[in-house]
């Protein structure tokens, strides 16, 4: 480790500046990864994830903190699901500028007390929204990983289905269970109850529930974080929008993001160093970062099934004229 790093490290420990103290971490992590040092980085991982998750045992030891055994079982197993702190995904490869202002609601919600002391909040109602596979679910994750918060995942398209004529009740009790305990709050697929409420073709419960979810997220003050997805961001209503503190769109990846989400997904494979990248990534342009990502495992699958463990450019190559005659990823 760098002097300058270990000094900053030791800055942060002595400050307790969590927040800091793990982003040198993690920087730390990807160093030795860099250096091919992948049994010391993943016990270096190890080590940081086990302690997030010891404080998250620590803050949330009993499911029963959330109030969860107050709504019947079914609603519990069919409207929500909490996502186990070690399932959660946190790797991404965002452009820079999406990069920055995830990271700014992390650092926000690390450091709300000190900005409370200056009557400030963080941002704590986030929505996110661009076209399927680019990382929306996964940043819903990230945020739980790096905030050290429980992720339960509300779908809303189920609210509706299964319990047309009950929803604006549910959702109230959704959000009351959330009083107390800090947690990120995912409605994915918003959408669903969050179209205008000037559609003619909508039955005349979906207004009234769209009226009820404006309401809560005008009113919201929940001591977690909020995260709404959307695919469709055109059929919201506008006032939708302004009830955010943040708005973020993630984008198809760019070639430098394509090029990240191959290093990332072969981290654990030797790579033919014949393969023309150029021509790799140009396959790849205007693919979402799920088709990225799958074209990478399929041809590394494809390796392992020939008997190799180095990938070649013909595995990926192959890999995405797979996927381009499904299509079902862009």
């Amino acid at each position: 480790m760098k002097a300058e790093k270990m000094q900053r490290l030791f800055r942060a420990v002595a400050e307790r500046d969590i927040e800091s103290a793990d982003k040198i971490c993690e920087s730390v992590i990807a160093d030795e990864r860099k250096k091919g040092h992948q049994e010391l980085a993943g016990r270096l991982e190890s080590i940081i994830k086990n302690s997030r998750k010891s404080i998250n045992k620590n803050i949330h030891a009993d499911s029963s903190a959330f109030g969860l055994k107050s709504l019947p079982s079914k609603i519990h197993n069919e409207l929500y699901t909490i996502i186990p702190y070690e399932s959660l995904r946190h790797h991404m490869v965002l452009p820079p500028e999406v990069e920055k202002r995830m990271h700014r609601i992390e650092v926000e919600y690390s450091r709300k007390a000190l900005l409370a002391t200056y009557g400030l909040k963080p941002r704590k109602k986030i929505l996110l929204y661009g076209s399927p596979g680019n990382g929306k679910t996964l940043s819903a994750e990230r945020l739980a990983w790096n905030t050290g918060l429980p992720l339960v995942k509300v779908r809303l398209d189920s609210i509706i289905s299964s319990y047309l004529g009950e929803t604006a009740s549910n959702l109230r009790k959704l959000f009351d269970l959330f009083k107390e305990e800090p947690v990120v709050l995912f409605l994915d697929e918003c959408d669903s109850i969050a179209r205008s409420r000037m559609e003619g073709n909508d039955v005349g419960e979906i207004p009234r529930i769209a009226n009820t979810l404006l309401q809560f997220l005008e009113e919201y003050d929940l001591p977690g974080i909020l995260v709404a997805a959307t695919n469709l961001e055109k059929a919201l209503d506008t006032a939708f929008f302004r009830r955010f503190d943040d708005i973020c769109l993630l984008p198809k990846p760019g070639a430098e993001e394509i090029r990240g989400l191959l290093k990332m997904a072969f981290s654990s494979f030797d790579i033919s160093n014949k393969i023309n990248w150029n021509k790799i990534v140009k396959m790849l342009e205007g693919k979402s970062a799920a088709f990225v990502e799958k074209s990478a495992h399929d041809a590394a699958k494809n390796a392992i099934f020939n008997n190799r463990r180095l990938v070649l450019e013909d595995d990926l190559e192959l890999a995405i004229s797979e996927l381009h005659t499904g299509d079902h990823l862009v």
